[in-house]
């Protein structure tokens, strides 16, 4: 479990990621996400994770020039998007990324959704720029067991990671203790299901409890059930309060409490579900 902002998690190829970082789906390209960057950065955070979907790769390369910080000691993560899958023009997707990034090298590329026919001719490419070293690790978003089991048939190398919507609603047990098994790194996307669970009577009650927000009572949830945890805001103050959750520890029946919210709902698709 990481006990600060600047503490990395090992993946299952030696790499080591922040635990903790900012997500900036929705954020406007342009000053806006390139502000949120640098704000994130100014108070700590080394994680930036985007997507060509999001539009606004040329933002966060602006925000991270912009930034205080070492590239070096940054790590960037972007995803090849529904559209762009498959083995030619994955690599050709990589590269306009990267073109808009403004980066040589990518610390963590993942596949965003699990196309069905494709995503293993995706993985190939994306293995293929991992062995010519222009990305540190590989990785997937929002892959069942199923999905994973299936991409383990034809591929050389392991995901590192494998980006789900994860919050208390939605715990994902199959999918979190597979990747337990298998050594792969969760990470949590929508952590608080945009906000839906800043009311609920177990989070606000535990909130008061620590004298914490329920923002980051559920944010700490995430840091001692080990996954990483990636909110999104573009305003100062939450980029600020969203990382003030080391200084308390929630205990057994706290966890256990949020664990049992789970009601299996999503706020996005079921990647099944997936056209």
């Amino acid at each position: 479990m990481i006990r600060n902002l600047q503490d990395r998690i090992k993946l299952n190829n030696g790499v080591e990621m922040p635990g903790f970082g900012l997500g900036v789906y929705k954020a406007e390209e342009g000053r806006e996400v390139v502000e949120a960057v640098r704000t994130a950065v100014d108070h700590g955070y080394r994680l930036i994770d985007t997507a060509s979907f999001y539009k606004n790769e040329e933002g966060v390369g602006e925000g991270i020039r912009e930034s205080s910080v070492p590239r070096n000691d940054l790590f960037v993560t972007t995803k090849v998007w529904n559209d762009e899958q498959g083995y030619d023009e994955t690599l050709r997707a990589f590269e306009r990324s990267m073109d808009r990034l403004g980066l040589d090298v990518l610390d963590l590329y993942l596949i965003h959704w699990p196309v069905k026919g494709q995503f293993q001719d995706t993985w190939r490419a994306m293995e293929r720029l991992y062995e010519e070293g222009v990305i540190k690790a590989i990785g997937v978003s929002n892959f069942h067991v199923h999905h994973l089991q299936k991409l383990f048939t034809k591929a050389n190398v392991k995901p590192v990671v494998n980006q789900i919507e994860y919050h208390p609603h939605l715990t994902q047990e199959e999918v979190k203790a597979f990747c337990e098994q298998e050594n792969i790194q969760m990470e949590a996307w929508s952590p608080m299901k945009k906000g839906h669970l800043f009311d609920d009577p177990t989070i606000t009650e535990i909130a008061e409890k620590h004298n914490k927000t329920p923002a980051q009572v559920i944010l700490r949830w995430d840091v001692q059930n080990h996954v990483v945890t990636i909110p999104k805001s573009v305003t100062p103050s939450r980029i600020k309060d969203n990382v003030d959750i080391f200084d308390f520890e929630l205990t057994n029946e706290d966890i256990k409490r949020i664990d049992d919210m789970n009601t299996n709902e999503r706020t996005g698709m079921n990647p099944n579900d997936l056209d």
